[in-house]
């Protein structure tokens, strides 16, 4: 079958398919989670690590699209959804919380990120801040203390490796991975992931708008929660119920704007 000119090659999507507004989850299983929330959601396209839905929020068509994990194939998503006309993104998922105090359920709202990662090193040189629109931050913000959601605001470490920051003794790197975790802790960096830094810097490439939530895991080992109750508040759901509130405010701003 012949290749559509007009489709995103990676995302298989063309203009049209999604809104300006999106989320972006890494987990494609969690696409559907979202959309959820969507008035009138509809299954867009699947392809390789890139699942999409479709729907509205407030009357404007929003859209939710996984970007797998990592930055590689998310500056890919980035890349390719900007071409078909998004401008405003929320990355939304899971990560390991890493200041002292911080619980398990506790949701972070990313300022920046630490560019501790290979891809955004193809875009600007490492001193350029990964930077998060402050639009989106102080309406993810406003969005949590709307909905009494406890949370972080701050920046985080955007990584490569998954075992490397969970298992980083057993790396021959090791005393290099535990002194540069100890430094991000000392800068205060909330929690740990491994997309926003090329959210961010494409964003900011290309003049959109990105900001980021977060339901972080405790990394306190002295903490008194159980396990299980660690399970049942380490719940992705907390972050998209804080991703969709800040979105709709995002939304209405938009609409006084051009009124």
């Amino acid at each position: 079958m012949a290749h559509d000119p007009e489709l995103q090659y990676h995302i298989q999507m063309k203009t049209g398919d999604v809104g300006r507004y999106v989320f972006l989850p890494g987990d494609p299983g969690r696409c559907e989670k979202i959309a959820k929330y969507f008035d009138n959601p509809q299954h867009v396209a699947q392809n390789r690590e890139y699942n999409t839905y479709t729907g509205t929020l407030l009357g404007e068509k929003v859209s939710v699209v996984s970007t797998g994990i990592g930055c590689p194939s998310t500056a890919i998503a980035v890349e390719e959804l900007i071409a078909i006309g998004a401008d405003t993104f929320i990355r939304i998922g899971t990560s390991g919380g890493m200041q002292p105090g911080i619980k398990t359920g506790d949701v972070a709202i990313v300022n920046a990120a630490i560019r501790d990662e290979g891809t955004t090193l193809h875009y600007m040189p490492v001193e350029f801040p990964a930077v998060a629109d402050i639009d989106v931050v102080l309406a993810l913000r406003t969005a949590a203390q709307n909905i009494g959601m406890p949370y972080h605001v701050g920046p985080t470490q955007s990584k490569d490796s998954f075992f490397g920051e969970i298992e980083p003794d057993r790396m021959p790197v090791d005393s290099r991975l535990n002194e540069r975790w100890k430094a991000w802790i000392a800068g205060g960096t909330v929690c740990s992931e491994m997309e926003a830094a090329a959210i961010f810097i494409i964003s900011s490439i290309h003049r959109k708008r990105a900001g980021g939530v977060m339901v972080m895991a405790s990394l306190d080992e002295s903490a008194d929660e159980t396990s299980e109750e660690k399970m049942a508040l380490f719940n992705v759901d907390r972050a998209i119920r804080v991703g969709i509130e800040g979105m709709k405010l995002l939304i209405e701003k938009d609409k006084q704007q051009v009124a």
